[in-house]
């Protein structure tokens, strides 16, 4: 596993937020990568073992999340709060422009600053996201989002994660679901529970009961950038067809890419999540020469 630095910025609200730091050069913009809904920092393992090094890469635990503080307040578990997060972070850091790599929410966050700070983004890979979510996918997460599941020992967090969403990664083993426990669980009280506040919750549920905004002009400011749309085959969040307009509406600068037998979301570990990553970054670099 590659060699990574904890490091912690502040949020406008005095908050303590964590995120990894893998060295890598700094003369090209580093990879962020931003995790989704209930996940954190470890989900990018994978891709600092890859990169970091060739890349500096920066993974962030949103508040509420992992090593970093939760709010007291849950009505700013919002994407508007996460988003001027990462700027404050960017500033804090010199960083003028980064390689955007969001999950889930993180790509919702990666579409919100498309719109708001265009400039910070370099380039960016939207992992099983779009401006419309299907309700199917709201309906699983709903499920278990907000439940403090606490777990006896790892081997039963394994098992019931395994059983829980083997649709999603129906050709998953042992040592998969396992490394996937341990991305997602953390140890508390001598129990194994989830990662994160369960107030996420709150608003989750407040952004489901009301009227869903138009979020298709946000991805007008990705237009002319090196984008990856990356879709699970078996997504229940992202459609096939949503996946395709938004191709056509970033323009020329788009990939789509399905990875398939994989549900929501891709892990960025499978061979076409890591080749279409690595695609990106090469024209990242293209354009910075």
């Amino acid at each position: 596993m590659a060699e990574w630095t904890d490091r912690y910025w502040t949020s406008a609200e005095g908050l303590k937020l964590h995120y990894r730091d893998y060295a890598g050069p700094l003369e090209k913009p580093p990879i962020l990568c931003i995790p989704g809904l209930t996940r954190n920092a470890r989900d990018f393992e994978g891709v600092a073992d890859r990169h970091a090094g060739d890349w500096r890469v920066i993974c962030v635990d949103l508040r509420g999340r992992g090593s970093s503080d939760h709010d007291p307040d849950s009505s700013r578990y919002s994407p508007h709060h996460y988003a001027a997060d990462l700027l404050k972070l960017l500033d804090q850091l010199g960083i003028a422009d980064a390689v955007f790599v969001g999950t889930s929410l993180g790509g919702i966050v990666t579409m919100l600053m498309a719109a708001t700070d265009g400039d910070r983004i370099a380039s960016a890979l939207l992992n099983d996201v779009g401006p419309e979510i299907d309700k199917a996918g709201l309906d699983r997460i709903a499920a278990y989002v907000g439940k403090d599941v606490r777990f006896a020992d790892w081997d039963e967090a394994v098992n019931e994660l395994a059983a829980r969403n083997h649709d999603i990664f129906p050709r998953w083993g042992p040592d998969d679901w396992a490394r996937f426990a341990r991305r997602v669980c953390c140890e508390d009280g001598g129990k194994v529970r989830f990662d994160y506040d369960m107030r996420i919750v709150d608003n989750f549920n407040a952004a489901r009961a009301g009227e869903p905004m138009n979020a298709w002009p946000l991805l007008q400011g990705l237009r002319g950038k090196p984008v990856t749309i990356l879709r699970g085959e078996l997504s229940d969040l992202l459609s096939e067809a949503t996946a395709e307009r938004m191709k056509e509406e970033i323009g020329a600068m788009a990939e789509l890419v399905t990875v398939p037998a994989v549900g929501h979301a891709p892990t960025l570990d499978e061979r076409e999540s890591v080749d279409a990553l690595e695609r990106l970054l090469r024209r990242v670099e293209e354009l910075e020469q």
